[in-house]
């Protein structure tokens, strides 16, 4: 009995060794629940993933280019290519999984054509997502931007503003709750779903399922290729993952795989 103690608990052993823990740094929605749910079947694969809920979208970036964590889950690739090339930092795309079409949200109007001269618009201070609201601002006829002004356009680049929007840049986590406060938001759907909109039914306006901004699972250069992470990778664009957020988001979330 005790040699078959101490044979089961040498199997246990190897079993704990062989496991290997992921770390990865995600925003709360849709990001995090989409890693809690293949987290079964990682374990399954002998790989341990352990998310930790970020609210910015610097210290994600960060904390992995400093090797405190294995990856993060949060981001599109244009806000990637401008936080390396700002930061210095080396960070890299692993697997494209999904897009949150960007939207513009309201508390005090039913439509676009509802809002006064001078209205007050908050849009995102970062680079990227502040020029993707821009766009989308221009694609409204809202405002008008200079010729070949694109992703990372900002208020300088606005050539024609005809209703004298008052356009102020927040960061992009405070926006939904200055909903209240002002005219008009333009807001991340990660941060648009956790204060309880709804992307597909409360925007005045949305982008289309052909938006460029796939969010992507990244990490270092040294980890990219390690088993664990493509294992994450592998997981993250499966057809369960893709039924997983057709039937939770119903289309505030879209498949990019």
């Amino acid at each position: 009995m005790k040699k078959l103690i101490a044979a089961l608990a040498a199997v246990a052993a190897i079993s704990a060794q062989a496991a290997e823990e992921l770390t990865v740094a995600a925003t709360a929605v849709p990001h995090a629940e989409i890693l809690e749910h293949i987290k079964p079947a990682l374990a399954e694969q002998g790989v341990e993933l352990d998310v930790k809920v970020f609210t910015d979208y610097v210290q994600p970036n960060i904390q992995v280019a400093e090797e405190r964590l294995d990856a993060n889950f949060f981001q599109h690739q244009p806000y990637l290519d401008e936080f390396n090339k700002g930061r210095g930092t080396e960070l890299v795309s692993v697997a494209g999984v999904h897009i949150e079409p960007f939207g513009a949200y309201s508390d005090k109007h039913t439509s676009l054509d509802a809002l006064p001269e001078g209205a007050n618009v908050v849009i995102p201070n970062d680079a990227t997502n502040g020029g993707r609201a821009l766009l989308l601002l221009d694609k409204a006829g809202l405002i008008t931007l200079k010729d070949g002004a694109g992703i990372t356009a900002t208020v300088k680049d606005i050539a024609e503003n005809p209703n004298k929007l008052q356009i102020r840049e927040l960061e992009a986590a405070t926006l939904p709750r200055v909903l209240t406060q002002v005219d008009l938001a333009l807001i991340n759907t990660n941060y648009a779903l956790e204060a309880g909109l709804n992307p597909t039914k409360d925007a005045l306006i949305i982008e289309g399922n052909d938006s460029p901004y796939v969010n992507i699972l990244v990490a270092r250069p040294d980890n990219k290729d390690s088993t664990a992470m493509q294992k994450l990778a592998k997981a993250l664009q499966s057809d369960e993952v893709k039924q997983f957020i057709d039937e939770k988001y119903k289309g505030a979330v879209v498949p990019a795989f």
